[in-house]
């Protein structure tokens, strides 16, 4: 526990030096911190014993001795207690928006078998009306302890999940987002019958008689979006956006780079952030058709707004879907199912248009590429369009996940300037089942190549791709150190972050990574006192004890925004 130490105590203890409300260089400190190991990931002082805060800003680091010259009467001084304070953990790629939904849904995220998601719907159901959507987001048949039948690809069919919910809607939305399971009542309601085709970039997925199973991959998922409407409640969607907050910032994550909000979104946080009613700092993707990005980018652009809580800066596309779900683009089909090669959700057209929009506007492009094809694709199109501008190396276009790349792709991210935005965790909590679907040459040669990528220069940023895995960095960055799994076992261990490079991964190279590095990612004077404190020194500790590292403070702007509860 951290606990705001006496001031009289420490006053007298550096009362030789103490020179506070009498120095004329500098204004007294609003806060200090000290007592603690603080690593602040800057190149003149890398580490220092205690930090002082003047507004939302940090005004000086240094040594415990002379912390007390900046203590005044009105200074607010917390003990660290020997823990490791770092720059607020920056989350690079998640959907903020979805963060707080999900925790109004089912989670599915902990179900062993397709039995006890039926029994959770039903749960569900007995306390519904009639005709409300039920809905829940987690589940991945790759995780079960058993494989269903009958089934199409893992998958079941709809019939015991209908029978438990004859007149209520079901939506359950795969770990991934990538694809989603539905019943009978929202096929019926979305028009979905044997008849129906594959929308383009998504497929309906059948039974051996043609029937619908349920399964709705990529963007097939829209036709059951539309049946549901998406009717604008505000004052849920600002409830929303509080239980996202909380929920980061439980877990140190002090800034947020979301992955992808409409317009509308957009708007209602500008206004927050107008209001200083934003939980934390986002940095935002817009996600529209062309056609609306062209008409509202410009009005949409903010840097630093509300006090340097809300930036959209970034157009956000997908070439492909998730590899879980067989989605991925690849350049061979897959080991497991044999017949296909993944899907190409957005066309190439499509995604050099957002491109142009980007290049006119000043928006970073945000492209989802997963599998090796679509890797390569984005990559050929960023060298195209890069190579129009002058300063096109400079733009810091980025690939979000970058999980499968070929192996002669690798130096390209470097080359061109791209930042490849991916997530630790995905690769222990996927390790497990990534060989079956690539294969282990493809796995070995191109999986989560974090290494291979910062040896060739590549800058990479880490996240969580939240809700799709737990928003904890910690977790993260302790699959990126040692790429362990729940197994027991290792994914390719000779590819993982030295534990410095993973911090940076996830403050510093964070903030470049939406171009703002002179602003946030390590604590240096000037910079915005946001500041992660944790139990335990991740960079130190034996490896296995990472993961027990807890968040004990949270800074947002020299503000205490989290504090974790005392233990009894």
């Amino acid at each position: 526990m951290i606990r705001t130490k006496s001031r009289a105590l420490l006053l007298a203890g550096a009362a030789a030096m103490a020179t506070s409300c009498a120095t004329a260089d500098h204004p007294v400190a609003d806060l200090v911190l000290t007592g603690g190991r603080i690593v602040t990931l800057g190149s003149e002082i890398p580490e220092a014993q205690a930090l002082a805060v003047h507004g939302d800003r940090i005004a000086w680091v240094g040594s415990a001795a002379e912390a007390g010259k900046w203590i005044g009467p009105a200074t607010e001084v917390i003990d660290l207690e020997g823990q490791l304070a770092i720059p607020g953990f920056i989350e690079s790629h998640g959907h903020f928006y979805g963060l707080g939904e999900m925790r109004l849904q089912l989670d599915l995220t902990h179900a062993p078998t397709w039995d006890a998601i039926v029994a959770q719907v039903a749960a569900a159901v007995a306390d519904a009306e009639p005709g409300a959507w039920i809905e829940g987001r987690g589940w991945h048949q790759s995780k079960w302890q058993q494989t269903p039948e009958p089934n199409v690809d893992g998958v079941p069919l709809h019939g015991s999940l209908s029978a438990v919910s004859p007149d209520n809607p079901v939506l359950l939305t795969h770990a991934s987002g990538h694809a989603a399971f539905v019943n009978a009542k929202a096929l019926a309601l979305a028009g979905i019958d044997r008849t129906t085709p594959n929308p383009s970039g998504g497929e309906i997925i059948r039974s051996g008689d043609g029937a619908p199973t349920g399964l709705l991959r990529e963007t097939a998922q829209g036709l059951v979006d539309r049946a549901r409407g998406d009717g604008w409640d505000e004052a849920l969607a600002r409830r929303i956006v509080q239980i996202a907050g909380e929920e980061s910032l439980s877990k140190g994550v002090t800034s947020f780079q979301d992955a992808g909000s409409s317009f509308p979104l957009v708007d209602l946080y500008r206004r927050m952030a107008e209001e200083g009613a934003l939980p934390v700092r986002l940095w935002v993707m817009v996600r529209a058709s062309n056609q609306e990005m062209a008409s509202q980018l410009a009005a949409a652009r903010v840097v630093g707004h509300g006090g340097g809580f809300l930036t959209v800066g970034g157009i956000k596309k997908s070439i492909d879907g998730a590899l879980g779900a067989h989605g991925a683009w690849l350049l061979e089909p897959y080991s497991d199912l044999p017949s296909s090669t993944g899907l190409n959700t957005v066309s190439l057209a499509e995604i050099e248009g957002a491109a142009q929009l980007a290049l006119e506007h000043g928006y970073q492009l945000c492209v989802h590429a997963i599998g090796d094809r679509a890797n390569r694709e984005v990559l050929d199109l960023y060298q195209r369009m890069l190579a129009t501008v002058a300063d096109g190396g400079a733009r810091r276009w980025r690939i979000e996940h970058a999980q499968h790349l070929h192996p002669d792709d690798i130096p390209r991210f470097a080359e061109l300037g791209v930042v490849a935005a991916m997530q630790g965790v995905h690769c222990t909590s996927d390790g497990p089942w990534v060989p079956t679907r690539l294969g282990d040459l493809r796995t070995e040669q191109g999986a989560y190549m974090w290494r291979a990528l910062l040896d060739s220069g590549a800058v990479v940023a880490n996240g969580t791709d939240a809700p799709v895995e737990d928003v904890d960095p910690i977790a993260s960055f302790y699959a990126s150190v040692s790429r362990h799994m729940a197994n027991g076992e290792t994914f390719y261990r000779e590819q993982r972050m030295t534990r410095d490079e993973a911090l940076r991964s996830y403050t510093l190279d964070a903030a470049y990574a939406a171009f703002e590095e002179t602003e946030k990612g390590s604590l240096e004077v000037g910079k915005l006192a946001d500041i992660t404190v944790l139990s335990r020194d991740i960079l130190t500790v034996p490896e296995d004890q990472i993961p027990g590292a807890r968040v004990a403070l949270v800074m947002v702007g020299g503000k205490v925004a989290y504090r974790a509860p005392s233990e009894p």
